[in-house]
């Protein structure tokens, strides 16, 4: 078996919250030796989200931080100290890239914008993800996940027709478009650097990837001149397409007939009730036009049967179906992710043993799983301090002393 894919790429790593941990954290678990740069003086807030194992608060319980943080080490300084520009000018001379998530301007305080880090190793590649980018009349805007969203239309898009803007229910842009557009620019800049000899930066706006999502939303508007509006579960164009009730409290079906065929597939394995066979619904275009009533019909056959049941049936038939699933289901009933290893028990020095999420993919020749669980608060420090910075033990418990490592 080959070495993981990024063994021997060292980061150097400024992010907090979501899309910047989220980044680096693909970094970690495909092998690279990334070390978040902390303070217990100015904590990443991620560190007190909720939730905390056993409910109980800490700054090492959160299993939102736990998730987005796996394979990482954690060194704390302050980086208000006079003395924490010095090691960290030790430990950009020892890494590939840096990386950071806060607005412009919050590096260049520290002494940490791109050109002083450039001549401190010239070949840096160096990663700032702000929310806006670096120019622009709103370059200094502040905003998470949800303001991203709204910002970008997502929010304007998500909902119930006729009701206000629901949203995503989760910060999606932290979790999805931006860390992963951050992680390939960087994979990209690498190669280019193994090239070339040459590092660079790179300015990543997250608004712009999830702008990215809103596709075929941008097209109709610059085309057609139409704003759309938010539909619910409902498609453009194919019926019946929607989330309709099963047998239980609470249970649901997604079913999704993009087609003629299964539209025919599905009818019969609900055992061809009598409303469904009538001709004026052979058509997609006659069900589109009709899919209040088709849609309340369908939910009084499905209303018969076990979600798991009926999604076999169908995904037998080539009928696209899910059964709508809480977080028991996916961790504990879902037979697929069972079958390829998804859920992952590590023991964290804190918490214990907690599940965690395997990376999305399987390399056939290089054995890329997590590492290490999520680091204790500065649970590496003298570690890169001794090993790394080339500090002594008794230089450690002097900084420790002086607060520079705190």
């Amino acid at each position: 078996m080959s070495k993981l894919p990024l063994a021997g790429v060292r980061v150097a790593d400024f992010c907090w919250i979501g899309a910047g941990s989220n980044t680096t954290k693909i970094l970690a678990d495909l092998g690279a030796d990334v070390i978040r740069i902390e303070s217990s003086t100015r904590l990443d807030s991620l560190r007190m989200a909720a939730p905390y194992k056993d409910r109980k608060p800490g700054v090492n319980r959160s299993g939102y931080f736990a998730d987005r943080n796996t394979s990482k080490r954690s060194v704390t300084i302050n980086m208000k100290h006079r003395r924490a520009l010095e090691l960290i000018k030790k430990l950009i001379m020892q890494s590939d890239i840096v990386a950071n998530n806060f607005t412009p301007d919050v590096m260049e305080k520290f002494g940490l914008g791109y050109s002083a880090v450039r001549a401190m190793k010239p070949d840096i590649i160096y990663l700032a993800m702000s929310m806006h980018g670096a120019q622009g009349p709103e370059r200094g805007y502040l905003g998470y996940g949800a303001i991203m969203t709204s910002l970008t239309g997502l929010q304007h898009l998500t909902g119930l027709p006729g009701r206000e803007p629901a949203g995503t229910g989760t910060n999606y842009p932290d979790h999805i478009p931006n860390p992963c557009h951050a992680a390939f620019a960087l994979l990209a800049a690498l190669r280019y650097r193994r090239r070339t000899g040459r590092g660079q930066y790179i300015d990543l706006a997250q608004l712009e990837p999830t702008v990215a999502l809103l596709g075929p939303t941008i097209l109709d508007f610059t085309v057609n001149g139409r704003n759309r509006e938010r539909n619910g579960n409902r498609h453009d164009w194919a019926a019946p397409h929607g989330v309709y009730p099963c047998a239980g409290a609470d249970r649901w079906i997604a079913i999704a007939a993009m087609t003629d065929a299964h539209w025919a597939a599905l009818i019969e394995v609900l055992g061809s009730p009598a409303w469904a066979v009538v001709d004026r619904w052979m058509s997609v275009v006659a069900r589109h036009r009709d899919s209040a009533e088709l849609d309340r019909l369908l939910g009084l056959e499905t209303a018969r049967w076990s979600g798991e049941a009926l999604m076999a049936a169908l995904q037998a038939r080539d009928v696209p179906a899910g059964v709508v699933q809480n977080a028991e289901d996916v961790i504990r009933r879902d037979p697929q992710l069972a079958h390829r290893g998804h859920w992952i028990m590590m023991n964290h020095a804190e918490m214990g043993e907690a599940i965690y999420n395997a990376p999305p993919f399987r390399f056939s020749r290089t054995p890329v799983q997590l590492r290490s669980p999520a680091p204790l608060l500065g649970e590496h420090t003298r570690e890169i301090c001794v090993e790394l910075l080339g500090i002594s033990d008794a230089d450690v418990d002097e900084l420790m002393a002086q607060e520079v490592l705190k």
